[in-house]
């Protein structure tokens, strides 16, 4: 039987109780004497009760390969859902279970909010009420945000992404856009940009945003689920893959996703009338399968998204229309706002250069918060 591997790991503050007896000099003040079975000296080891490290035990691969493979007296399934402490997941026969998380994964000090995220392949011991995550698998890729200081994984293991804006009701945020095509390309994610409500404007005022994403080889759809509208483009691009579909709250993106398989019936709301913002319909990302030969995964709406650990100066080579012009700037350290010589800049004083994007990207460089709400 293979033997288990081992990890030190380190837990979060303010988990456990207080170890030590605080009290000592009260009592001496109220009671005149201190018992003689306290320590005179205390030892902290790397494995005493007062380190917040603990060395823990990872499941053992069957092969010994050290692959993502079942551990010994796990089965490995897919979350469907987390929420809280608790997280729906998937088995190879299409059985969801109701599982826990391990409190171990709870407790480890990590730069993430939440151990488990939609779209995660992890290893369940137990069935029924008794099932609990034991280990999650390395993720193949994740999109992201900082929210509070901290990770937000809004979802795991996907294929593409559709990044979805509104022509009106709320009103496009191209600077959002930019900000998840960004993330998307960070993590090596297919972004697909869809615009919707096309039916509350003129669909020809889109042409020239949609022209700025067409030419960098991003795939652009005007839709609308009114009148049907680009929904057979949509459905096309989702044969065979993992799609997870992020935008502002009130884009649509539940009813895009009502319009493509039917049957989901997720719920919808209006925007609200006072400042045409969405209400949070979806409050939790979602893995549902569709008819087309993969899964959606339906998220909740951001009205900010703050890059997660972006490097100013790896800006510019997410953004695809900047990435080959950055190489002919006289500086490799350019970060094309106020340098000589900067082949960015002249490209867009010749008109070769979409000004709003090149905007954008100066304003993530120079680590801007996001102020697209």
């Amino acid at each position: 039987m293979p033997q288990p591997r081992t990890s030190r790991v380190a837990f979060r503050k303010n988990r456990h109780a207080k170890r030590r007896k605080t009290d000592i000099t009260r009592q001496f003040t109220a009671d005149g004497e201190v018992s003689e079975q306290l320590a005179a000296t205390e030892r902290i080891s790397g494995k005493g009760d007062l380190t917040r490290k603990r060395t823990v035990k990872l499941p053992a691969e069957p092969d010994g390969s050290g692959g993502a493979g079942v551990a010994v007296d796990c089965w490995r399934g897919q979350v469907l859902h987390a929420h809280g402490v608790e997280s729906f997941v998937q088995d190879a026969a299409g059985e969801v279970v109701r599982c826990t998380i391990r409190r171990v994964l709870r407790d480890l000090a990590t730069d993430q909010r939440h151990p488990v995220s939609a779209g995660d392949w992890v290893q369940v011991q137990g069935r029924d009420e008794e099932a609990t995550i034991q280990f999650i698998e390395p993720r193949r890729n994740a999109l992201s945000r900082a929210s509070r200081g901290r990770r937000h994984t809004i979802v795991a293991n996907v294929d593409q992404v559709f990044i979805v804006g509104s022509a009106a009701q709320p009103d496009l945020k191209p600077g959002l856009i930019d900000r998840m095509l960004v993330a998307a390309e960070s993590a090596g994610i297919r972004p697909v940009v869809c615009i919707n409500k096309i039916d509350l404007v003129d669909p020809a005022d889109l042409v020239p945003l949609a022209g700025v994403y067409a030419r960098m080889g991003y795939p652009v759809v005007l839709c609308s689920t009114t009148t049907g509208s680009g929904l057979a483009r949509l459905a096309a691009e989702l044969a065979g893959r993992v799609t997870a579909v992020v935008g502002q709250s009130g884009v649509g993106k539940s009813s895009l996703l009502n319009r493509l398989e039917p049957t989901l019936a997720l719920p919808v709301a209006d925007v609200s009338r006072e400042n045409d913002k969405g209400r949070h319909t979806t409050t939790a990302a979602r893995l549902v399968p569709h008819s087309y030969g993969g899964s959606f995964v339906d998220t909740p709406g951001v009205r900010q998204f703050q890059l997660w650990e972006t490097v100013p100066a790896e800006v510019p080579a997410a953004f695809r229309d900047l990435r080959p012009l950055a190489n002919h700037c006289r500086f490799p350290d350019c970060t094309h706002s106020h340098e000589v010589d900067c082949a960015v800049k002249d490209a867009v004083a010749d008109g070769l250069l979409d000004t709003r994007r090149w905007e954008s990207c100066c304003h993530l460089t120079a680590g801007a918060e996001d102020d697209t709400a």
